[in-house]
């Protein structure tokens, strides 16, 4: 068994003219609110072995928001993850090793999206988690799945979807 994270970025700055999409600095409210994520993140025992992190700006400081292992994970910082449709996620992750227990892959909207839904169409009875994967996909949100087969063999009778969370409220 294998465990799948899937988190979209956290809220990003306004696109500028001066500026690539890629570039985009997270937003003063979208670091706090993947922050605050780190501490639901560490309250779940949330220790991947591998963080699979999009090369844009906005993903890459949302790991530094996010980061509290003891034990570093290894992190591949892909350029393949910027914006990558459905279809590209699950060949990403078809290729991890079968040593890999647990990874997260730190991402976009609609492919992020897009995936979760895939694999979270398996169930044979929906559950609450299911009802907010279907709303939508905010920013700084985790599903996080079990995976039953091989990486490579990835599908979605094949996967459960454990839970979604997000970020805890501002106090």
């Amino acid at each position: 068994m294998h465990q799948l994270i899937l988190m979209r970025h956290a809220k990003a700055e306004r696109a500028r003219d001066d500026e690539s999409d890629h570039a985009r600095a997270l937003s003063p409210s979208g670091r706090a609110a993947a922050i605050r994520m780190r501490t639901s993140l560490k309250a779940l025992g949330i220790e991947p072995d591998v963080v699979l992190v999009s090369s844009a700006r906005r993903t890459r400081e949302t790991l530094d928001c996010i980061a509290f292992w003891d034990d570093q994970p290894n992190i591949d910082v892909l350029d393949a993850l910027y914006m990558a449709p459905a279809s590209r996620l699950l060949e990403i992750l078809a290729a991890l090793r079968e040593t890999v227990r647990s990874v997260m892959v730190i991402g976009h909207n609609p492919g992020l999206h897009d995936l979760a839904l895939q694999l979270a169409a398996g169930a044979a009875q929906p559950g609450p988690a299911h009802l907010l994967l279907d709303r939508s996909f905010p920013t700084a949100r985790m599903a996080e799945f079990l995976v039953l087969t091989p990486w490579r063999e990835l599908c979605a009778p094949r996967s459960r979807l454990q839970r979604i969370v997000d970020p805890p409220p501002e106090a």
